[in-house]
C-alpha cells in the first residue's frame, strides 16, 4: 500500500474540505505517520475516514475530527499541554509537533504502554504518557495552557478546569449521544470560564467521566 499517497488523500480529500485550512496543521498531518500509531490489524485503514478500534473499548477519532480539533485550539509553540486519553499516542504526537510540552494521561495500562512505544518510535521527545485517571488531570505539571480531551464527557470535570492557567483553553466533546458539542472553554480569570460551541459531532466516551445530575421524581 502506498501510504504517502493515502496520507496526501487523507489531508486533501478529508481534512481540508472540513475547513481545516491552517497550513501548519495540514503539513503536520502529512509528516506524522498515522499508520505507525494504529494496531497492526488496522494498518491499511489508518488513513481512511473511519474510527479505528484500539481495544479496551477505545478508538482513534477520524482524521477530520483530529484536524478540526487542532485548528480550534490554536496550539502555540510555548504551550504546556495536557491531553486526556492518550489512545494510540497519535494526537499527542500532533500536539507535540505544535507545542512546547505535552503530558498525556491514559487510564488503560496497555494503551499507555503502546502510546509510549509509538511516540518513542516516532522520535517524539517532548511528549510523555502517564498511566492514570485523566478525569483527575495531572496536577504534578499543572497549570496548563491547553487541555484537550480526546473523547467525550457528559459534563466537564471540575478537576480539569482547576488545572487551567488564566488565559488557558480547554477543548472537550461535551454531552451524550445523539447530541454532543465540541466546546472550547477559555479561562478568562482565576475561576472564571467562557464556553464556545465550535461544532457538533459524536465522540467515544472517556473512562470515569463525571455524570450529570438527573432529575428524580
Amino acid at each position: 500500500m502506498n501510504f504517502e499517497q493515502a496520507r496526501f488523500n487523507m489531508v486533501e480529500q478529508q481534512v481540508r474540505p472540513w475547513d481545516v485550512l491552517d497550513q501548519d496543521i495540514l503539513d503536520l498531518m502529512m509528516s506524522v505517520k498515522r499508520e505507525e500509531f494504529v494496531p497492526e490489524a488496522y494498518r491499511r485503514l489508518a488513513l481512511a475516514e473511519v474510527e479505528i478500534p484500539l481495544g479496551h473499548g477505545q478508538v482513534m477519532l477520524k482524521p477530520v475530527i483530529e484536524g478540526k480539533v487542532l485548528q480550534v485550539v490554536q496550539v502555540r509553540k510555548t504551550d504546556k499541554v495536557l491531553e486526556i486519553g492518550a489512545g494510540s499516542g497519535y494526537m499527542a504526537a500532533l500536539l507535540a509537533g505544535l507545542a512546547e510540552q505535552v503530558t498525556s494521561v491514559e487510564i488503560v495500562p496497555e494503551l499507555a504502554a503502546a502510546a509510549r512505544a509509538n511516540l518513542e518510535r516516532a522520535e517524539v521527545d517532548n511528549a510523555m504518557v502517564i498511566q492514570g485517571d485523566g478525569m483527575q488531570g495531572w496536577a504534578n505539571n499543572a497549570p496548563y495552557d491547553l487541555i484537550v480531551l480526546s473523547g467525550s464527557t457528559p459534563v466537564l470535570p471540575q478537576a480539569l478546569l482547576q488545572q487551567l492557567k488564566p488565559g488557558g483553553r480547554l477543548f472537550a466533546f461535551v454531552g451524550e449521544a445523539p447530541l454532543m458539542e465540541a466546546q472550547l472553554v477559555t479561562c478568562t480569570a482565576a475561576g472564571v470560564f467562557k464556553t464556545t460551541t465550535v461544532f457538533e459531532t459524536i465522540a467515544p466516551v472517556l473512562a470515569n467521566v463525571p455524570q450529570p445530575e438527573r432529575f428524580r421524581f
